[in-house]
């Protein structure tokens, strides 16, 4: 089966939404965030130094990928789309282009990837890995810079950065060609070269990105995994098929492609302890048949907590939905 057929066929998928921000849990030095918990490094401009300390406390013990694959595929799920790295910098496999990940960081030092890969491998299941290839809050050059603030909270104060301006505030001085040069480069060919074979990479937030940086990702995917779909969020007009808008619920069909939504269980992708407005099982089914009645995929999400436990509504939400 090529690649484009099964991603036709596949109609539900499972993305998981985990790093360091599942520690805070959407608060911080007692302040809740409105918005989603994986922003919160930028919603309450936190200093690298006291965000990249969160590290030395993560120690997610009770993480388990076999569970993981089993209860995607408890609901009826036919791939993964794991976050190796979002906008923290952080990442949630071994490299050698930063120290900055969950094995040389973390008192954890388990490459999660490369475990959730091999539980994949065992039970059928198709892998793909989220990467952010240009927001990267850690690096003095990290993408974004263009655009300046963005507000997506209910709240005036809720006016989050696209790129790291607290810590390295000369937005004018950046040149985002060093960061992807020495981290984003690297890192990509490291996700495509140690863990077998991907069914996809899922870029995210082109802000930056030239033409030429988006066509080099393109061509490395091309090269290390040609069995590989390219999400459109590799910006510029490249890629394999259309990433729709965060939760976006179209009328019409859409033809012409492969098209998938990406979609929050509850009102965040990266964990937050207290955000309970869980959709129901049967509010799911009616989104996934909506979606796929317009040809389109459902990529529904979870966020792990600190430890690594799929919350326990969650897990109840999609084994209901399997069932059903």
């Amino acid at each position: 089966m090529d690649k484009f057929t099964w991603f036709r066929e596949a109609k539900f998928g499972l993305m998981v939404h985990w790093g360091l921000y599942s520690l805070p849990a959407g608060e911080w030095k007692g302040e809740r965030m409105a918005y989603i918990g994986e922003w919160i490094q930028s919603r309450f401009r936190i200093p690298n130094a006291e965000y990249h300390a969160l590290a030395r406390a993560f120690n997610p013990m009770l993480f388990n990928a076999e569970e993981w694959v089993s209860l995607a595929q408890d609901a009826g799920m036919r791939y993964i789309v794991f976050t190796a790295k979002h906008h923290e910098g952080f990442a949630m496999f071994r490299s050698r282009a930063s120290r900055f990940n969950i094995v040389d960081a973390t008192p954890f030092g388990r490459d999660v990837v490369e475990e959730l890969a091999n539980a994949c491998a065992r039970k059928g299941m198709r892998l793909g890995l989220y990467y952010s290839q240009d927001l990267d809050w850690s690096e003095p050059n990290g993408g974004g810079y263009t655009r300046g603030h963005t507000n997506h909270g209910p709240h005036d104060d809720e006016c989050m950065a696209w790129t790291n301006d607290w810590d390295f505030p000369e937005n004018d001085k950046k040149d985002y060609a060093q960061c992807f040069e020495s981290k984003i480069v690297p890192q990509v060919k490291e996700i495509l070269t140690q863990y077998g074979e991907l069914c996809l990479i899922w870029f995210d937030t082109p802000t930056t990105l030239s033409p030429a940086q988006s066509q080099t990702l393109v061509d490395m995917v091309h090269t290390y995994q040609p069995n590989c779909l390219i999400n459109s969020r590799i910006g510029n007009g490249l890629g394999d098929y259309r990433s729709l808008g965060d939760n976006q619920i179209p009328e019409e069909y859409l033809s012409g492609g492969l098209f998938e939504t990406p979609a929050t269980l509850n009102d965040t992708w990266g964990y937050k302890s207290f955000d309970n407005n869980w959709k129901d099982a049967r509010r799911v089914l009616e989104l996934k048949q909506h979606l796929n009645e317009r040809g389109i995929n459902y990529l529904l999400n979870v966020g792990p907590d600190y430890l690594g436990r799929i919350p326990a509504p969650a897990a109840q939400i999609l084994r209901n939905a399997g069932r059903a």
